[in-house]
């Protein structure tokens, strides 16, 4: 199994959200996070005053999928996040040795 997590603009979670379930993937976890890379930041202008924004407010998705789901998801986060400019976001993937669902006690794939 593999968690991926992926860091993409605001603006583009229901365009990725729904190519991921096209492929099938029925869960994920979505966090409101901010943050920098090599961007570090932007500059904006409120009522003729600027001011630097260092943390940029972006979106976490994270899932845990079957080996063979994961690269297809990889593919469609990639191809769905990406602007071409600054700040499109990043795809991280984890190796995931075990997983148990909670309420039923089920261990590996089964609990996914």
């Amino acid at each position: 199994m593999k968690k991926i997590e992926a860091i993409i603009r605001p603006h583009l979670l229901e365009a990725v959200k729904d190519g991921l379930q096209t492929l099938g993937i029925q869960g994920m976890t979505i966090s409101e996070v901010r943050g920098f890379g090599r961007q570090k930041g932007h500059t904006e202008v409120y009522r003729g005053s600027e001011y630097k924004v260092e943390f940029v407010p972006k979106i976490k998705l994270e899932l845990v999928l079957d080996d063979e789901v994961a690269e297809g998801a990889i593919d469609t986060i990639s191809k769905t996040a990406r602007t071409g400019k600054f700040g499109d976001g990043k795809i991280f993937v984890f190796t995931v040795d075990d997983a148990i669902r909670i309420r039923t006690g089920e261990h590996g794939e089964q609990a996914v």
